[in-house]
């Protein structure tokens, strides 16, 4: 019904800088909630960010001063600006967003498939 497709993810440096993107598509009628959460490997995955469509914008203690969410509600999309990047951030990202569906409108809780963030020198 929802489809969530990211991009954006590589390899970068420590200290370097990446955008990454994830654009929704589908039956969506609206986004209540966008958010980025995000797997090192061994470890559980963990919330990131989130952009709600009204309020503000919470972060994990550590990203916050670092990482940036922001959205394009005409284009269904969410970013994270991800800048001065630490080893520790090496991850796989994965978008995340709470959709009201056209029609039905029912809500659904839709995760895309994720993209790799490797940070080594």
């Amino acid at each position: 019904q929802v489809q969530l497709v990211e991009s954006g993810g590589g390899l970068v440096q420590p200290g370097g800088s990446l955008r990454l993107s994830c654009v929704a598509s589908g039956s969506i009628f609206s986004i209540d909630v966008m958010a980025w959460y995000r797997q090192a490997p061994g470890k559980q995955r963990e919330w990131v960010a989130t952009r709600p469509s009204v309020g503000s914008t919470n972060y994990a203690d550590s990203v916050k001063g670092r990482f940036t969410i922001s959205r394009d509600n005409a284009k269904n999309t969410v970013y994270l600006q991800m800048n001065s990047l630490k080893p520790e951030d090496t991850a796989v990202y994965y978008c995340n967003a709470v959709v009201r569906h056209r029609v039905t409108m029912t809500m659904g809780n839709y995760w895309g498939q994720g993209t790799q963030v490797t940070v080594s020198s």
